[in-house]
């Protein structure tokens, strides 16, 4: 009786006892299998356009081998690998060509089909000929699943591949062999990280970290990110917040045979949302939501929009049947062109025969073609600058706030004023008066908000050795001048979009840090503190000064350096701790420790391992 399954052609009237003869027909059978094309969409995360889309095969409908994985891995152990990507590249390309679909088309090609293929009827620049296609639309994901690929042997053929106008993309960066050194072999134009470092990413500071890291090298060698397997709405706001150029996975679109046109205006408005639900859940409970954070985001309000099509007389029946509607967006293919204003429309229209002669008239003869747009996540305090220099605008407008370009809704002057004011109050009241920096009791709520959400984050107490001596020998006035160099320096090594930094008082400064790579970071802050305060010194004329004498706290006169700086720092895993006060004392302790060290120090407490370690 036949030993092949029943999908393969030819199984039923098999019937051999020699296993060669079953090989045989088994390799046929995937010789003459059917093959079919899906699409993914590859998105520019900035503003939602489509950079192309990656060409995927699947086998035999019904079958065990639909599956590209086990599709791929049987005929290369048939030893029909090559023959079969030949194929599939066939297939996809000229499906791609027949869908006239957007963007490029990424193909994933193994470095031994790309040898094979040179120059022979499976070479792709022949097969994208015969598909009416130019070389500028193919992109080459190279795979790898071996390494017996000659790589001085497949430059030759790369670089013939993109004198005709095709590029390449290593696929799943820090996956198998795809590594940093294919990056500096290939340099290619895309790099697709693998799904590994995006799964889980909003919960993970060492994948943050990571996908920060690539994004910074991407932009010296010139190449554009894409971050595969975006799987959800938190994971595509955490690829977003690291500058991540690309995306794609399940949450945008799943492969399919005839793609759908991506919704980005509604993918916007779900990452708005998040973002705000995230600030919100952040938030201390008395305080009111919309006071968290001072972003444009906040002010956000739903308002009706229209096309520039839509007649005058429909727009102004739309502002007679809502009374406290004063701004209408005009907004085309999602992206915002102008604003109809009431009062204008409205007085327009009260003159004799206007209603009558400009009501079937498209609205866009009355609407304001330059107004205010501003991004979500605009300080206000950027939006107040812009908003006074706006010419034809000014406090009393309303302004259009987008996400990624795209329009969510408008925000009011009124609530602007509003949130303006409660923040600049609350800065006021809690800053401290030498660096305008947040005080103790902001730094407490940040710190108790982290923890309310069991986020994972370290604090780092910073502090000046010898400051007091110094003070007391040159003056109050150029301590001063010490306390608002090291202000700069902290500030100039923290990232804003997530670490905090605040000022206890004197000379003692806390930075809460979220990101991944904050014990470099502060290496960074000792340096650049150790070089300015040289600097300083010269400046105010005292040149280059090693060391001092001044009386310590004994009144005994004894020689000093210049101030150093000691960083105490802690861990903070997401239940260690169970209120801020634990956390200052355990930051406290670790400062202590790391001012018995000459020079300027790092010292980490490691609570949970029960030792105290200098770094």
């Amino acid at each position: 009786m036949s030993l092949l399954p029943d999908w393969m052609p030819g199984a039923n009237q098999f019937v051999s006892n020699d296993p060669g003869d079953e090989l045989d027909v088994e390799r046929e059978a995937i010789r003459q299998c059917s093959l079919s094309a899906v699409f993914q969409p590859i998105v520019w995360l900035r503003e939602g356009s489509v950079l192309g889309h990656e060409g995927l095969t699947r086998g035999p409908v019904g079958s065990p081998l639909h599956a590209p994985d086990l599709l791929f891995a049987r005929a290369r152990a048939l030893g029909l690998g090559v023959e079969l990507e030949h194929r599939a590249c066939v297939c996809v390309i000229q499906r791609f060509a027949a869908l006239r679909l957007p963007g490029r088309l990424f193909l994933n090609v193994s470095p031994q089909a790309l040898l094979a293929a040179a120059h022979g009827p499976s070479d792709l620049l022949t097969l994208l000929a015969q598909a009416g296609l130019e070389g500028s639309r193919l992109v080459v994901e190279i795979t790898e699943q071996s390494l017996g690929a000659s790589w001085p042997e497949l430059s030759g053929v790369i670089a013939r591949l993109q004198r005709g106008g095709v590029q390449f993309a290593i696929d799943d960066l820090g996956a198998g062999f795809s590594n940093l050194g294919r990056w500096l072999t290939l340099r290619p134009k895309y790099i697709k990280t693998d799904k590994a470092f995006v799964s889980g990413i909003q919960e993970d500071l060492l994948r943050q970290q990571i996908l920060r890291s690539v994004s910074d090298i991407a932009a010296v060698a010139g190449a554009i990110v894409v971050a595969e397997g975006v799987e959800t709405l938190e994971e595509l706001a955490s690829v977003c917040d690291q500058g991540i150029a690309c995306a794609q996975g399940y949450y945008l679109a799943r492969p399919q045979a005839q793609p759908q046109r991506l919704n980005w205006p509604e993918l916007a408005a779900a990452l708005a949302g998040q973002r705000l639900d995230a600030l919100r859940c952040c938030s201390e409970p008395g305080l009111p939501q919309d006071d968290v954070q001072g972003w444009a985001l906040q002010l956000l309000r739903r308002v009706p929009s229209v096309t520039s099509q839509v007649s005058s007389e429909a727009v102004f029946n739309l502002f007679l049947s809502k009374p406290d509607l004063y701004t209408i967006p005009v907004v085309e293919h999602e992206i915002p062109v102008g604003v109809l204003k009431r009062s204008s429309l409205i007085e327009r229209f009260s003159l004799p025969f206007q209603r009558e002669l400009y009501g079937s008239s498209p609205c866009r003869l009355f609407m304001d073609s330059k107004p205010l747009i501003v991004d979500m996540h605009t300080p206000l305090l950027t939006l107040s600058r812009w908003l006074a220099e706006a010419e034809g605008h000014g406090l009393a407008a309303d302004f259009i706030i987008t996400g990624r370009g795209h329009y969510l809704g408008i925000g009011s002057s009124q609530d602007f004023l509003q949130a303006l004011n409660r923040l600049q109050l609350r800065a006021a009241r809690h800053a401290n008066p030498l660096t305008q920096l947040p005080g103790n009791v902001p730094i407490d709520r940040q710190i108790q908000r982290y923890l309310a959400s069991g986020l994972q984050f370290a604090v780092c107490h910073a502090d000046l050795d010898h400051f007091k001596p110094f003070n007391d020998r040159f003056g109050y006035r150029l301590g001063d001048d010490v306390i608002r160099l090291l202000s700069r320096v902290l500030s100039h090594h923290v990232d804003e979009r997530l670490d905090f930094l605040g000022h206890i008082g004197g000379d003692d400064f806390i930075v809460l840090f979220r990101s991944g790579d904050w014990k470099t970071r502060c290496e960074r802050m000792m340096r650049e503190f150790t070089s300015g305060m040289a600097q300083l010194m010269v400046e105010a004329g005292q040149g280059d000064v090693q060391h001092y004498e001044a009386e310590d706290r004994r009144g005994v006169t004894c020689s000093y350096g210049l101030p150093t700086l000691s960083l105490g720092a802690v861990q903070v895993e997401p239940g260690a701790y169970q209120s801020r006060h634990q956390i200052a004392q355990a930051a406290s302790e670790a400062k202590s420790q790391a001012k018995k060290q000459p020079g300027s120090t790092l010292f980490i407490e490691r609570r949970g391992v029960g030792s105290l370690q200098a770094a």
